[in-house]
C-alpha cells in the first residue's frame, strides 16, 4: 500500500517520481511539456505525461498529498510590488499555484538552481515563499549538494518545502544532514567505453586554446578534466551535448574523452535499469536538466518522516 499520492510537474524524465516512488509514493498524474522528455519518460515509467500544463484545469487533476515540480525559474515582472496572485501571473510558478490553491496538498516540494535564491535580487524566491505562505504552508528552503549525498558531482540544487500549517508538528521542517559519503568518480565509469566518446584532436586542441586564453584574462572558464581518482565532478549541465567540456575524462595516451549517457545517468542518481534516450544529445539534455535522484529522495524522505504525508481518504 503506497503512503502517499503524488503528481510531478515539469517532471522530464522522472527524477522526483523515482525518489518519490522510493519512499513509497504512487503517482496519479505528471506533466511535461518537452516531448522527447516525455518519450523517456514513457518508457521507464509506463506513463505519458500530459503536456503543457498551462493548459490543464486543475479540476482535471486527481487529487494527492504531495505536488512536486522542478519548475523553470522565469522573470517575475511584478516581484516586490505585493500583488499577490498576480505577482507570479504569466510565469510558470502560477501554474503550480493554482494548482495548489484548488486541491491543497499536504505538501509541496520545489526544487531549482542555486541561483534561484538570489534571482531579481532575491525577490523571486521572496515571491515564492509568500505565495506559498499565504496558501497556508509553512515554508523552509535550503541549498543542497548532490556530492554530499553520495553522487561525486558538485551540484548545489535549491529545494523548497512547504507544509500544511497544521500538518508540521515542528517548525522549521529538518531538511535531511549530509551523509558525507566518500565520493569517487571512478565509481560512475563504465569499464568499456565507445572510442566515439573520445573527442577529437580538433576538438581537444580548441579546449586547451580556450583555457589558456580565459587564464590570460585571469578567470577559471575552460575544460574541467577528471580521472576515476577524482572525488567528483563539475556541475553538468543541459548544453553537455554540444562539446562536453565541463566534464572530461581523462585517458592515459589518448585525447580525453565524454563521459556516456549511463555515466550522465549515474552521476544524476539514477539506477543502472533507467533507460535514456536513444539520442546521446536528448539524453545529455535530460540528465543535464534532471533532479539528481539521490539528493531528491533523502529530501522526500524527510517530509515523510514529519508525518504529514499519513493522509485520509479523500
Amino acid at each position: 500500500m503506497s503512503k502517499f499520492r503524488f503528481i510531478d510537474l515539469f517532471a522530464g524524465i522522472g527524477g522526483f517520481h523515482l525518489a518519490a516512488a522510493d519512499n513509497g509514493g504512487k503517482l496519479v498524474f505528471a506533466s511535461e511539456f518537452n516531448v522527447p522528455a516525455a518519450e523517456t519518460y514513457e518508457t521507464n515509467f509506463g506513463v505519458r505525461p500530459f503536456g503543457d500544463i498551462t493548459q490543464i484545469p486543475a479540476a482535471t487533476i486527481p487529487c494527492h498529498d504531495l505536488l512536486l515540480a522542478g519548475f523553470p525559474c522565469q522573470p517575475f515582472s511584478n516581484a516586490g510590488k505585493k500583488l499577490g496572485f498576480s505577482d507570479t501571473r504569466g510565469t510558470l510558478f502560477f501554474d503550480i499555484e493554482r494548482i495548489l490553491k484548488f486541491h491543497h496538498p499536504r505538501a509541496v516540494l520545489l526544487e531549482n538552481v542555486k541561483g534561484f535564491l538570489n534571482h531579481d535580487g532575491g525577490e523571486t524566491h521572496r515571491v515564492v515563499v509568500e505565495s506559498l505562505e499565504t496558501l497556508g504552508y509553512r515554508v523552509s528552503s535550503k541549498v543542497l549538494n548532490a556530492n554530499s549525498f553520495g553522487l561525486p558531482q558538485n551540484r548545489e540544487r535549491v529545494f523548497i518545502v512547504g507544509i500544511q500549517h497544521d500538518l508540521l508538528l515542528k517548525e522549521p521542517f529538518e531538511f535531511p544532514s549530509p551523509a558525507k559519503t566518500k565520493t569517487s568518480v571512478g565509481k560512475i565509469l563504465q569499464k568499456k567505453v565507445d572510442p566515439k566518446y573520445t573527442i577529437s584532436d580538433r576538438l581537444w586542441a580548441g579546449h586547451q586554446r580556450r583555457k589558456v586564453e580565459h587564464a590570460r584574462k585571469g578567470n577559471g572558464f575552460g575544460y574541467s578534466l577528471f580521472d576515476s581518482s577524482s572525488p567528483y565532478t563539475s556541475t553538468i549541465s543541459a548544453r553537455y551535448y554540444k562539446d562536453g567540456s565541463e566534464i572530461l575524462i581523462a585517458q592515459p595516451g589518448s585525447n580525453p574523452r565524454k563521459i556516456t549517457p549511463r555515466e550522465a545517468a549515474r552521476l544524476q542518481g539514477f539506477p543502472d535499469d533507467f533507460s535514456p534516450h536513444p539520442s546521446d544529445t536528448q539524453a545529455y539534455k535530460q540528465f543535464g536538466n534532471a533532479v539528481p535522484v539521490v539528493m531528491a529522495s533523502a529530501v522526500i524522505e524527510a517530509i515523510v518522516q514529519t508525518g504529514a504525508l499519513r493522509a485520509k481518504s479523500r
